[in-house]
């Protein structure tokens, strides 16, 4: 890449290709990440025998995913984007197999296995978002960022909804129904870490070190060091502050997702009509989230951030309201759960993007999804002791504290880059 008469064009170029390969990969990948999700809580049931622990395969993955984008990090920072990714695609892929083997043999502790496993899917995912600022300008980026977001929600609503389909391709090659989704999801995964491998080319990541390098004498250092991450968090509080309302924003949805296939079979709900709620919650996620980043480049990043907070608290409203079963209040609840999700996630992830300076920029992103996925992980082992013991309403009650933080870190995020704003000035 040495010689370019135009630099910026041909980085422009790179970006807008980069954009349209993540866009693919995630659309297909998303899949894999997805259908699990209206089975997975029922299948931990069903293995452990109780429906205090129902929440575990969902708190394993959400684990898994925080504890593989920490190991993720410094692997990108060596070998690029497109190394990381794979690598993901490829550990959760054989995760998904783990979960059709645990129900096979009738092994709880393999089912948690695969779904820790399963949780480098997530964190492929979250890398990628990530991947499509790193040759953004400031101008642009909350709105890269946000359509490879967008992207997902091409498989990840069509995930849930082959949750019928799948049980019976269960049934037809003789494993057990609920692992339908899981052996399908792992076509999905391998599939997008083939495009990537085929297609992320030239990296992005590598491709924005290397003009850096250029532009700034003595390069820049790229060796991966959790204390400079931990240092540059601790030198500019707006990142804290992103970090704090990405954990809490995930926290609250993983909780309240995670237990409303329960809450709905209760009623008498079964895996279709569960499956439609839970891609109505995906849609919620995925599909606005070009129109979030649009607002994000032209309001700022911590107002949009505030607005996911005031809209998580209306669906927290509606779930706790929804009788057991299929209802217009879980339903509409657990959409603006997924579109209060959207608005938090595209604004604090757009933060954590461009105040991370481009040497420790995959620690610093991989500190924020170990600290989101250790949280989230908390919040779904929480959330099956309190529907267990107190119900479903309690558990959406309980989580507007959750909320109440990320209110609280939009209004000193907004604070700061008032701060930061007066002394340019």
């Amino acid at each position: 890449m040495t010689g370019l008469a135009e630099p910026d064009l041909v980085l422009g170029g790179v970006q807008r290709r980069t954009v349209r390969v993540l866009v693919l990969t995630q659309a297909v990948g998303a899949v894999g990440i997805t259908i699990g999700i209206a089975t997975a809580s029922l299948l931990a049931r069903d293995l452990s025998g109780s429906e205090s622990m129902a929440g575990l395969a969902q708190t394993a993955q959400v684990l898994g995913a925080a504890v593989i984008s920490f190991l993720l990090a410094p692997l990108m920072a060596r070998r690029g984007r497109r190394t990381g990714l794979v690598t993901g695609y490829v550990v959760g892929s054989a995760g998904a197999l783990t979960a059709v083997l645990a129900g096979v043999a009738g092994s709880m502790v393999l089912l948690l296995v695969g779904a820790m496993m399963l949780g480098a899917t997530t964190s492929a995912n979250n890398a990628a978002r990530y991947a499509a600022t790193d040759l953004a300008t400031d101008d642009n980026r909350a709105r890269s960022l946000s359509l490879v977001v967008w992207a997902t929600t091409i498989g990840a609503v069509a995930g849930p909804n082959l949750t019928g389909p799948a049980g019976s391709f269960a049934d037809a090659v003789g494993i057990p129904e609920l692992t339908g989704p899981f052996a399908i999801g792992a076509i999905g995964m391998l599939t997008a870490a083939v495009l990537v491998g085929l297609l992320l080319r030239p990296d992005p990541l590598l491709l924005a070190q290397e003009a850096a390098a250029r532009a700034v004498p003595g390069g820049v250092r790229t060796g991966s060091s959790w204390s400079r991450a931990a240092a540059t968090v601790r030198e500019r509080p707006v990142l804290g502050y992103a970090i704090a309302g990405l954990a809490l924003t995930h926290a609250t949805m993983i909780g309240v997702m995670t237990m409303t296939p329960l809450h709905m079979e209760h009623g008498g709900s079964g895996l279709e009509v569960i499956g439609i709620v839970i891609s109505v919650h995906v849609l919620g996620m995925f599909a606005f989230s070009p129109l979030v980043g649009m607002l994000a480049d032209r309001v700022g990043r911590p107002p949009v951030l505030a607005a996911g907070g005031v809209v998580l608290l209306a669906a927290l409203l509606l779930c706790a309201s929804s009788p057991s079963g299929m209802s217009w209040e879980v339903t509409a609840g657990l959409f603006l759960l997924g579109v209060g999700w959207s608005l938090a996630m595209v604004s604090a992830s757009t933060l954590v993007a461009e105040h991370a300076p481009l040497d420790v920029r995959t620690d610093v992103q991989g500190v924020s999804d170990l600290v989101m996925g250790l949280t989230a992980a908390a919040a779904g082992a929480v959330a099956g002791v309190v529907v267990g013991g107190a119900g479903y309403p309690a558990l959406a009650l309980g989580s507007l504290l959750l909320v109440v933080g990320v209110l609280g870190c939009a209004a000193r995020a907004i604070a700061e880059s008032r701060g930061a704003t007066r002394r340019l000035a």
